[in-house]
């Protein structure tokens, strides 16, 4: 069971109600209303109720990026493992009023406010209060993957991107989410493949944000991409925190161009968080500074002449930030190529220097070649 909010046609009343999916998880789930709960405000706390399932949803190219879902109300609509492009249940809750004196709400999946005139004459014949985003496409994961830090592993999560050269046709897709792992001092690498989407689980001890409550980080595309974007391009980032429910904000799109003091909580709807100064907010920044070498970086001496290899096919890019490393050593700053021989992979490293048909190649033009092969 789970709550939804309704408006009485009637009354003007937004009425919650106790709900529940019929056939939850498959493609023809349905949200059945089953009785009244309450008024809206009749009640001091909101009921919301949780499952213990996990899954992340997010919004390419948009400003939503790192919603841990875990109201029933939307989980019950997942039809698989993951998808892209999904219409999503809205999770209406209240969120204080208008300037006007009016209510508000807030959708927490689509995160906008609800409750103006052209929010209430749209409203269905059904009386289901839904928001103007609830037909938005969404990307999601059910269970993703849960990385544990471990003093005797080795962790780098980056930010995968299409390649800046190739010797095939370069496909421009999304960004997705890299991890290798292995144990310190090791070179065999226990995982090292791309995910739609993370979960990075640490110990509250560390103090990274003020809500103790909140032990994990989701890393998605949008949060990933626009964090390497800001390291790239000097931007100064911190993560603050909404004070009305002690949240980390999340800036995304053309947020996370421009450092600005005033932030959109994505969490609660609060439209007043205040950082100190002007800041690019994100909670991967305190994550990703809490690792001593995160921030260190050394340029290879290696040296690759590719026109050596004229002929085998190839691809190249410039090595960007780590998003988390926690490897005792500093990373490696340059351009990484992959050159391949009968489909072996002949070459696979990062070079400080690299020939390609008799020019040396700049890391900050792949970069940008990268970026522009992105689709966001």
């Amino acid at each position: 069971m789970f709550y939804s909010r309704k408006l009485n046609q009637e009354t003007g009343q937004v009425e919650v109600w106790e709900c529940e999916w019929s056939d939850p998880g498959t493609g023809m789930a349905k949200k059945n209303f089953i009785r009244k709960y309450c008024n809206e405000g009749e009640q001091e706390d909101s009921p919301e109720q949780y499952s213990t399932a996990s899954a992340i949803c997010w919004a390419p190219g948009r400003t939503i990026g790192n919603i841990a879902v875990n109201s029933e109300g939307v989980f019950g609509s997942f039809t698989a493992k993951s998808g892209d492009n999904a219409v999503l249940p809205c999770n209406i809750v209240p969120c204080g009023k208008f300037r006007n004196g009016a209510d508000r709400w807030y959708c927490k999946t689509h995160q906008i406010h609800w409750g103006i005139k052209a929010d209430i004459a749209a409203v269905p014949p059904t009386g289901e209060v839904t928001c103007s985003n609830h037909l938005m496409g969404m990307s999601y994961v059910v269970d993703p993957l849960v990385v544990d830090f471990n003093d005797f592993e080795e962790i780098g999560v980056w930010c995968s991107l299409p390649p800046a050269l190739s010797s095939d046709k370069i496909v421009p897709r999304a960004p997705k989410i890299h991890v290798h792992k292995r144990f310190s001092g090791d070179n065999k690498k226990l995982l090292d493949r791309d995910f739609d989407a993370i979960v990075c689980s640490y110990n509250q001890n560390l103090g990274l944000f003020s809500s103790s409550e909140i032990t994990q980080i989701q890393i998605t595309p949008p949060a990933a991409f626009e964090f390497v974007k800001s390291l790239e391009n000097d931007r100064e980032m911190a993560c603050v925190t909404c004070k009305k429910c002690g949240y980390p904000h999340l800036d995304l799109g053309s947020f996370a161009n421009t450092p600005h003091a005033k932030h959109f909580c994505g969490n609660c709807g609060n439209d007043s968080v205040w950082s100190e100064g002007k800041i690019v907010s994100t909670p991967l920044k305190p994550l990703h500074d809490q690792f001593n070498n995160s921030n260190k970086y050394i340029v290879p001496e290696r040296t690759l002449n590719m026109d050596e290899y004229t002929g085998l096919k190839f691809e190249v890019w410039s090595s960007t930030p780590a998003v988390l490393w926690t490897a005792d050593r500093p990373q490696e700053l340059g351009i990484h190529v992959h050159i391949y021989e009968k489909g072996r992979r002949l070459v696979d490293d990062t070079f400080g220097k690299v020939i390609y048909q008799g020019q040396e190649l700049d890391r900050k033009i792949l970069w940008q070649e990268m970026a522009k092969n992105t689709i966001y």
